[in-house]
Order: structure tokens, then sequence, then C-alpha cells
């Protein structure tokens, strides 16, 4: 049988279509309903990797965390990479599929791709209750609407009425929504159901009059209004997680002040939500950072990954950000590369077939390796062991973690380099992987046969498995490392570890507060779900999704 399906529109990009979604998923599955996310096309530097490796975008991945269900390829078909302002990577069912520019793709490809996104959403919608889909930036721009596989169109194909959200906070939302509905076609006005409005802040009293005034001129009622939420502490689609480029680093002193962590902020910088867990220990201070200035007064640098790493090192050159990074390893603080960051802190980066911009580009030589781009992207699931219990030649009272890799570098170690991390196996067997709180991965027994009949490769030989790869690299003075391990600083364990020694290598006392990221970001759905709990009219929701009765104008919440 066939899900039932509600769909989150935006009157713009970044109205909070992403956030909603999450929250409703939260909602829903907490209501004992079989839901997951879904998203045609995503946009976006930050991917995630599904337990079965393959590539999707990091928004459908968190939206599938808060539905307590693991992330699949079906939830997110294809996602765009850019590689400039008019070129993107496509990555189609979690693979690389091309590379193409927006001519080429909005004229052409998308013809071509859309029976392909629809196949997925129905497999998808074929072994759950309720899929929430997200549409991108807005359903009215008339320019690219007969191309658009986002929005709309997948509303018509998978028969889901339409929830229309507009940002408040930054003005105009009643315009917003009045003139989304004004560019559309009369049967496409009849796909929204309602609308809300979200980030709002202020006296509600005052916003009630417009709020009737447009139920009356759109003719749907508002399902509600969202208040801004403070200190989310959940990962956005595009959006940093991170405070803005720092100009000056607080003025604190002493053994006991903040560990700073200065992350480069280059063009396209990816997968920010390296440092996510970083910056939320109480003990950190983790800023981006766009001029060499800012890291002269760091502890740490972190060089992070990268879709264009060979254009990202040629604009830390520009900006003079190679001196000061060279300046800081030559001070044995530490310095961490990873994925493309280690790529640029190796000895030479070469692009033999075109992968990005061809030909040799020279690193910053702090790591004895070099790389060569390869046309197969690597994206897997791996669990890792540091190879000695020590970090920036401090000791490490923790020494495995979990993390995942997504890159398209085959790196290549000087003879004797030394390698930080060993890797194990490119996912966790089946029967051990687990959501937070030890709930079950699949929400089925049958959900877990069909991807192992899928996947024999990631079961077939894992139990029990002592193979391992070396991962990454390690300067000769052993205060510069890399690695292609993205989550490296997930694990609370871990993290708690590296963080005492990047303390101590940085002369400062042991962190007396720490954070527990994991149950912390649990706790984060719940709070969101809770707000919109309150905010939204759920009861209209669901009757509009079909899993209640019949849909009808709900009044005004206040």
């Amino acid at each position: 049988m066939r899900a039932r399906a509600l769909m989150v529109l935006g009157t713009a990009s970044n109205a909070g279509k992403s956030i909603t979604v999450a929250a409703l998923c939260r909602i829903f599955a907490d209501r004992g309903v079989n839901v997951v996310p879904f998203k045609a096309q995503n946009m976006s530097l930050n991917a995630a990797v599904t337990p079965d490796g393959r590539e999707i975008g990091r928004a459908q991945a968190v939206q599938a965390e808060a539905a307590r269900r693991p992330a699949e390829v079906e939830m997110n078909p294809v996602l765009l990479k850019p590689s400039s302002d008019r070129r993107s990577q496509v990555i189609l069912e979690g693979v690389i599929w091309d590379d193409v520019d927006a001519w080429d793709y909005h004229r052409r490809r998308t013809a071509e791709l859309f029976p392909r996104i629809v196949a997925a959403y129905e497999r998808l919608a074929a072994r759950c209750d309720l899929v929430i889909l997200e549409g991108a930036g807005s359903p009215a721009e008339i320019n690219l609407k007969d191309r658009d596989v986002v929005n709309l169109r997948m509303a018509q194909a998978a028969d889901a009425p339409c929830l229309l959200v507009a940002d408040i906070d930054r003005g105009g939302a009643f315009a917003a929504l009045a003139g989304t509905l004004a560019l559309l076609e009369p049967h496409e006005r009849e796909r929204i159901a309602a609308f809300a409005i979200t980030k709002f802040r202020g006296d509600r009293d005052l916003l009630t009059p417009g709020i009737v005034e447009m139920e009356r001129r759109l003719g749907i009622p508002c399902a509600g209004v969202v208040p801004w939420i403070p200190d989310l502490g959940i990962d956005e689609e595009d959006g940093y997680a991170l405070p803005p480029t720092l100009r000056a680093w607080p003025d604190e002193h002493g053994p006991a002040r903040r560990l700073r962590v200065a992350v480069i902020d280059a063009p396209f910088f990816a997968n920010e939500t390296d440092a996510d867990a970083l910056a939320a220990e109480p003990s950190v201070i983790v800023r981006r950072i766009a001029t060499p200035d800012g890291l002269f007064a760091a502890d740490v640098v972190v060089i992070p990954g990268s879709k264009e790493t060979a254009a990202d090192l040629r604009w830390i050159r520009e900006h003079n950000i190679d001196r000061a990074i060279l300046a800081h390893a030559a001070a044995g603080r530490p310095t961490i590369g990873i994925c493309g960051g280690m790529q640029m802190l190796g000895h030479r980066i070469d692009d033999p077939h075109g992968i990005e911009s061809g030909g040799t580009i020279e690193g910053l030589g702090l790591l004895p390796l070099t790389t060569t781009l390869a046309s197969r992207k690597t994206t897997r699931r791996v669990h890792g062991e540091v190879s000695a219990p020590h970090l920036f030649g401090q000791p490490l009272t923790h020494t495995t973690f979990d993390g995942y890799e997504i890159h398209v570098g085959i790196s290549q170690r000087e003879e004797a380099a030394s390698t930080p991390f060993a890797l194990l196996c490119a996912a966790p067997p089946f029967d051990k992987l687990r959501m937070t709180g030890g709930r079950r991965l699949f929400a089925t027994d049958a959900r877990r046969s069909e991807l192992i009949t899928r996947h024999p490769e990631l079961v077939e030989g894992r139990r029990g498995t002592t193979e391992t790869w070396p991962d990454g690299a390690i300067s000769a003075g052993g205060n510069v490392v890399g690695t292609y391990v993205h989550g490296l600083f997930d694990d609370d364990a871990c993290r708690h570890a590296a963080v005492d020694a990047m303390r101590a290598a940085a002369g400062l006392a042991p962190a007396v507060e720490r954070s527990a990221w994991r149950a912390e970001r649990e706790g984060r759905y719940d709070r969101l779900a809770s707000v919109y709990a309150q905010s939204l009219d759920v009861d209209l929701l669901t009757r509009l999704a079909g899993l209640g009765a019949s849909a009808k104008p709900a009044p005004l919440r206040t």
C-alpha cells in the first residue's frame, strides 16, 4: 500500500522548510506513525553517507534521524554539489552521475531524471505510512517552473497536499505568501492546503489581524505560527552552524580559558558539521576564519573538507592564509586536515582526469603524502581506531570512533610515513547498527532483509573481521594530522579525549565541563518537535495528509 503524503513548500530559500520537515518527522514518529522524509533534489555541499554507502544531502539524513530511522538513498535521489556558480556535480541515487552546467541541467537533464526521482519515491512510499516531502527554494520561480522537479510537479506525482511556510524574520512574509499563490496556475494553487509563519519574534497579538486577513485573501487556513527558536543546534541544509567569520578572539586568559579552534572558511568548504560537536564543548570556542590574522592566536587550526580542493587551496594562497597555517604548524601547534583539507596539507594534488580543474597543484607540504583525484568517489561508513594511544604528543584516554568517508582522492603516503588511524570494515554489520538511544536501525525485519539482499557485500565476511586499512597521515613532529574520516568528533568519548589532548598541547588545563553531544542531539529534536507541536495545528496537518478525517479549515491558533 502506498504511503500518505504531505509536502512542505517555502516562499523562498531558508524559509524553514528543512527544519519544519524534521519537526514533523519527530512529531509523527512519536505518534507511532512510520514516517520518512523525502526531497527530490537537493543542492548542498553538506552530504551524509547512508548505512549502505550511498551519498545524500545532510538535511535528509537529519530528518531521517528525527524520524528515528536510518538514512536511505531514496530519501534524496538527486543531490547537486556546486563546483562553481554555473556547474554542479550530480549525485543520482547516491553515486556520481555527471557533472553539468546549469543550462544543460535545467534544459535537458531534468526530463531524464524525473522518472528516476518518481521511482525512488515510489519505493520509499511503499514501505512506510507517511512521506513528508520538502520543496526547494520557491514553487513560483516562473523562469524554471516548467523544469522544476522538486516542488509542485513532485507534489502532483505524490498526490501530496502542501503546507506553504514563510519566514517572517526576513520581512515581507504576507507579501511573499500572496505573491507565491498569485504566480501559480489554478490547478497548482489547489495543492496549497494551508500556510504557516516561521521564525516569529514579538507580540503575537499584533500579528493575528494580518493572519486573519491572509486566511480571507488566500482562502486557506493558517496552520500556525512558529516562534524563533534560539540555539537550535540542528544541521540545516546549507546554513552554517558555526558562528560568523571571526574578527577577534574573546579576551580570555589563563589555563582554564577556552581552547581556540579556527576552521578555515574557504569558498567550497564542505561538510561543515565536522566542527559542530567541537563547538558544543563548553571548554572550546570554534570560529570560521577567512583572514590570516585570525589564525595567529588560534590553538588549533582545522582545514575542512572541500568540494573543489584545488580551487580552495588557490584561494587560501591568494589570501595569504597559507603563510599563517605554515607558521602555526612550525610553532608546533595542532593542525588538522579533514578529507580535502588533508589533501591540501600534502605535497601535491594531481588531477590527470580533470575531475576538478585538471593539472597539478602543490600542497602546503606539511604531511608526507601526495593525492591523485580519481573519477570514482569513495563513500562508506567506517569504524576506526587511533593507531597509537596519543594525539599531538599527548596521551589519549579513548581511541575508537565511528565516521564516514566522501572523497574522490587517493592519497599515497611516503615510505615509512606514520598513519594516525586504522579503519575497520566499510560498514558495521547490519545486526549491530543502532540509532541513538539503542533503538533498532530498521523499522521492520522485512526492510532489514531487503537491504541485506540488495547489498550483501556489507554483511558477508564482516562479522568478526579483523581486516583493516590505514587512513590519513601524521607529520614527523606529530602536530599535523590528516584523515579522510568525517564525523570524527561526533563520538562523545573520542571527542572528549581529543579535546583533552589539544588543550594539553596548548598548555591549558583539562576540561571541567563536557558536552554529551549525541544525547543532547536527541534532546534538540525533542525540543524542536515540542515547539512545533505547540505552534502548529498538527490535527489539521494529519487530516490534510489523509491519516484522519477529511480536512476541514481549522480556526486560527492563538
